[in-house]
């Protein structure tokens, strides 16, 4: 890719406000999805190879990414089929966010302006943006195609300046690092067990709002991609837990059951009849 069809892609940089490990890894870049309104951030749940994650209707969220290279990385970022930049149809040629070498940072909306975003939310389908804007056959997966920068010839002088995200704005907190076994554990935690769980009947699926106006600074800077199709594509599928559980993913919680009372009466009834 030329540095006029970059520049065309209009992405905008950021630096890192806080660190952390994502709980989706990739070579290059770790995704997170962090609950604002529960302050903390979502468990993935792996089945069939896939990353899942339960979302709460209503609850504010955000996409953490970090880089995990040590040279700056391109990230395209769509929401249920839509740049988040954009509001376009997502595609991986499109603009995004460029993150420094192990920068990380916090994408909490729909980016409305160079100052401002509106702020992502859980909810139900017929209220997501997606649906809203006649394109909700995507909703309920979140991915990140990941670009390296090329290397210039010959290198600049100076370094481009990435506009810092106010602190007192950012949210959340990294998150546990997690070991191979314990990831290990959660796959296999993660498979229904239809012999002792019941899972319970699927509801209307979840897509991702447009919420209250939010302050997020960025400038726009230019990027050479190293390659035209992405290096890694990160995604993470979400929906409610009650989906979830109801298609397999989550394991169901084992069934309420009151305690038998050996005496719960005074006399022997008659049985029904037929």
């Amino acid at each position: 890719m030329n540095i006029r069809n970059s520049l065309r892609a209009a992405t905008l940089a950021c630096a890192a406000c806080i660190w952390g490990n994502a709980a989706a890894a990739g070579q290059l870049a770790d995704v997170q999805i962090y609950d604002r309104a529960q302050n903390r951030h979502l468990p993935v749940h792996w089945h069939a190879g896939r990353a899942y994650v339960a979302g709460n209707p209503g609850n504010e969220y955000q996409i953490t990414l970090r880089n995990r290279a040590g040279g700056d990385l391109l990230a395209v970022v769509s929401v249920d089929g839509v740049n988040v930049v954009s509001g376009e149809t997502a595609s991986p040629e499109q603009g995004g966010y460029v993150l420094g070498g192990h920068a990380q940072y916090e994408i909490r909306g729909w980016r409305k302006s160079l100052s401002r975003t509106a702020a992502f939310y859980f909810t139900r389908l017929p209220d997501s943006y997606a649906a809203r804007t006649g394109r909700a056959e995507n909703a309920g997966v979140i991915g990140v195609a990941v670009f390296r920068r090329k290397p210039p010839v010959p290198p600049p002088s100076v370094g481009v300046l990435r506009e810092r995200q106010d602190a007192a704005d950012s949210a959340g907190a990294p998150a546990a690092k997690r070991s191979q076994a314990a990831s290990e554990a959660e796959r296999t935690g993660s498979r229904l067990d239809s012999a002792q769980m019941r899972p319970p009947a699927a509801e209307p699926g979840l897509g991702t709002g447009h919420g209250r106006r939010e302050v997020s600074i960025v400038r726009q800077v230019e990027f050479e991609r190293a390659t035209s199709e992405p290096e890694e594509t990160i995604t993470i599928y979400y929906d409610s837990a009650r989906n979830l559980v109801a298609r397999g993913v989550i394991a169901a919680p084992p069934l309420a059951r009151p305690e038998p009372r050996p005496f719960p009466g005074r006399f022997v009834p008659d049985p029904p009849r037929g």
